[in-house]
């Protein structure tokens, strides 16, 4: 018996490699409108904000028409999906392998996680539980999408185990009353990631899906494939 009624994953960053395509195309767009950001800044300033939030701070760069700005970048961010999307490495085999419920808690509209985790064969992992932050009043860091989540999949809180690669997430996690795990790709150009997640609220941050894995395992996620008998030669 797992001590675990539901997992609730981040998408990107988390599901999908889609962090650096975004930051690329992202700035790419915002530098053709006339203002200069690297992919770096857009990582460290925008990296979990949801479209609405994204929007306003390109407002608060002094773009002038965002909805053109935002529109070309959507444009270009799916061509980019079709070609280059990958799921995180490894994350596809710890998903498979789950003996608990899951769902995915994404603070991206449905259209952009249709355009992302829907091309790729983690989308029937967790079809139909993809749940967008256009679903709730306000994406993480408010809990409500993680309180949606809960209500939708009929999971206890207290049961219950959020992954997350932002603080943002995390927060969400914490102030549902949901154990929050921060994630770190391992190619994240971002020092200091850790600290940033524990600070959030974070009980423990994984490095990678090996990482990720034993402390899925200590959770309780694999119990019952873990506990059968070793098999012993004769």
């Amino acid at each position: 018996m797992t001590d675990l009624d539901l997992l609730i994953f981040d998408c990107d960053g988390v599901l999908i490699d889609s962090e650096s395509i975004s930051a690329r195309t992202l700035a790419h767009a915002v530098t053709q409108a006339g203002v200069d950001m690297t992919p770096r800044q857009i990582l460290i300033e925008f990296t979990g904000k949801s479209e609405s939030e994204l929007q306003q701070a390109l407002v608060e760069r002094g773009l002038a028409d965002v909805d053109a700005v935002l529109a070309a970048w959507h444009a270009d961010i799916y061509a980019a999906f079709r070609r280059e999307l990958l799921p995180m490495e490894g994350i596809g085999d710890i998903v498979a392998e789950l003996e608990v419920a899951k769902c995915v808690a994404s603070n991206s509209t449905v259209e952009r996680l249709g355009n992302s985790l829907g091309l790729l064969p983690l989308w029937a992992d967790f079809a139909p539980n993809v749940f967008s932050a256009e679903m709730v009043t306000a994406p993480k860091p408010s809990p409500d999408l993680v309180e949606f989540c809960l209500s939708k999949m009929n999971a206890s809180r207290e049961r219950s185990v959020m992954i997350d690669d932002s603080p943002a997430g995390i927060q969400a996690a914490v102030a549902a009353g949901v154990r929050a795990i921060g994630f770190v790709d391992p190619n994240d150009p971002r020092s200091g990631r850790r600290e940033v997640l524990l600070a959030a609220g974070a009980e423990d941050v994984a490095f990678g899906a090996g990482e990720l894995r034993l402390v899925l395992q200590r959770l309780g996620a694999y119990r019952a494939r873990a506990e059968r008998p070793m098999e012993v030669e004769a």
